[in-house]
């Protein structure tokens, strides 16, 4: 279920999410165990399920990820990069495993799908995660857009109820502005970044942050990032501390981006 993608990938073009997956939803994927991950369409070549299973038995060592693409002879070429813990199945939004995952990673997916489509998609992904239950808050989708090798990426996390967060990211070196990640924001924002929606406010607050921590220039664009986004925290509910800052992140609640109607 579902339509090819374009099938572009690079290794380590997918590290910012992993890292961020790794650090913010590491626990739940200790606390499942077996944990089952899995990366929908990873593209015309298995690198990013590949580094992706490689990245989260450091922190979960019995989770598994599933590699899942809608182009069978992209099934059938990753197969021989099968080990344990990395499997690949023919499918699409179906999420065709007898499991719920812990975690759904679609990066790159949905950007040639209509923004209308978007929350139908969401919905479908999120009703096969893995449900809540007294230790955990269930699974996780992440979706989200990047550029070709991996330098800015925005994506969003979603539990069972819905989105949670957005997550700028980014290698610092790259950027002239904050607003340069605009053209990475995920299917369900990129055209709501126009005066009178939230998005476009936030980027040019952020830009606003940014310029007024010129000085911390001078002490590395690092130091410049965390003053910017500790200035941003007045007015927009960042959920992450420096910890993330630091790795060129900013996470903000999904409810204060999310588009207007």
């Amino acid at each position: 279920m579902g339509t090819v993608t374009r099938g572009t990938t690079n290794p380590n073009r997918l590290r910012r999410m992993d890292r961020w997956i790794a650090a913010v939803h590491g626990a739940e994927l200790r606390r499942a165990g077996d944990a089952v991950v899995v990366d929908l369409g990873y593209g015309a070549a298995p690198w990013t399920p590949v580094e992706l299973l490689q990245r989260l038995r450091t922190i979960a060592p019995r989770a598994r990820v599933v590699g899942v693409e809608i182009d069978p002879a992209r099934v059938a070429a990753a197969r021989p990069y099968e080990r344990d813990g990395l499997t690949f199945r023919h499918g699409g939004f179906e999420i065709p495993l007898p499991e719920r995952p812990s975690l759904i990673r679609a990066a790159n997916v949905l950007r040639q799908y209509e923004e209308a489509e978007v929350a139908e998609v969401w919905a479908r992904l999120c009703a096969r995660l893995a449900p809540a239950c007294t230790n955990s808050r269930g699974g996780l989708l992440v979706e989200g857009t990047c550029d070709e090798i991996g330098r800015r990426h925005v994506w969003v996390a979603l539990g069972a109820e819905g989105p949670r967060t957005v997550t700028f990211a980014t290698r610092l070196g790259s950027l002239d502005r904050p607003s340069d990640l605009a053209e990475r924001l995920p299917k369900a924002l990129i055209h709501r970044n126009v005066p009178g929606e939230p998005v476009h406010a936030f980027l040019r607050d952020f830009d606003r942050a940014w310029a007024a921590a010129a000085p911390y220039a001078s002490y590395g664009v690092r130091q410049r990032w965390i003053r910017a986004v500790r200035d941003l925290t007045a007015d927009w509910p960042v959920t992450d501390g420096v910890t993330r800052w630091r790795q060129g992140e900013v996470t903000v609640r999904w409810g204060a981006l999310a588009p207007r109607g």
